[in-house]
């Protein structure tokens, strides 16, 4: 699982009949502190994300399984909206 926020809305009104009815969001992800950890990427958003939320993403084959039926095209999926991150350093 990666954790980042979600910057940006993309649109696709011609795509694959299995990804109708599915929301794309860009996400900028990022380190437990905030700071980015690469290049933005496009996810797939079942749960209701919008923009300015921090949220945890599965990648790869897992993110592909996410209906029972069959395997979608898909290698980004939103999984949970944080509420809040806790860490600890070491020596404080």
């Amino acid at each position: 699982m990666q954790m980042g926020t979600v910057i940006g809305n993309v649109w696709a009104t011609r795509k694959e009949d299995e990804l109708t009815g599915l929301k794309f969001l860009i996400v900028q992800p990022e380190l437990a502190d905030r700071t980015s950890a690469g290049t933005p990427f496009i996810a797939v958003d079942r749960i209701g994300a919008g923009f300015g939320d921090q949220v945890l993403v599965t990648r790869g084959s897992a993110a592909s399984h996410m209906s029972n039926d069959k395997k979608l095209p898909i290698d980004a999926l939103i999984i949970g909206i944080i509420d809040s991150v806790d860490v600890e350093k070491r020596g404080e």
